[in-house]
């Protein structure tokens, strides 16, 4: 991504307003410009990334860099979303960062084992959850290098 794209775009997968909320404060406060989209379940989290139902135009679902993925939402849960993606040929390449509550030793191994990228537990206080943005920011579009969208 490096030097390729102003704009990063992430596809935030929450169910909780208050979540979101500090998602996007702590994003704002890390580096760079990042268009931040939130979903609040894994079925809207699908409808957005085939382009269906409230995102059946393209433009209003672009296609995310990177999805931070809750594991614990209604009607999809993250699990089934992630293997749902990972599964899909024209969705398996973008990365699927794993941020929840959750710390048990079972989501860790069954989330990696269904390709997420990262699983990151998420912090109590705010400044964490700014630092780990900063660090998700820094790794994610300034270290690796990703693919091309169209690819």
């Amino acid at each position: 991504m490096k030097g390729r794209q102003t704009t990063v775009r992430i596809l935030l997968a929450d169910d909780d307003d208050d979540d979101c909320m500090l998602a996007r404060e702590a994003l704002a406060e890390s580096d760079g410009v990042i268009d931040l989209r939130v979903v609040s379940d894994g079925e809207e989290l699908m409808d957005y990334l085939h382009h269906r139902g409230n995102y059946a135009i393209a433009n209003l679902a672009p296609r995310p860099n990177l999805i931070l993925l809750d594991l614990n939402m209604p009607k999809k849960d993250g699990r089934e979303a992630l293997q749902e993606i990972k599964g899909n040929e024209q969705l398996r390449r973008i990365p699927v960062v794993i941020l929840t509550t959750s710390n048990a030793e079972e989501d860790v191994h069954r989330c990696y084992e269904l390709g997420a990228n990262s699983f990151i537990i998420k912090p109590f206080s705010f400044q964490d959850l700014v630092e780990v943005m900063r660090m998700i920011n820094k790794y994610w579009f300034e270290t690796v290098e990703l693919p091309f969208e169209g690819l």
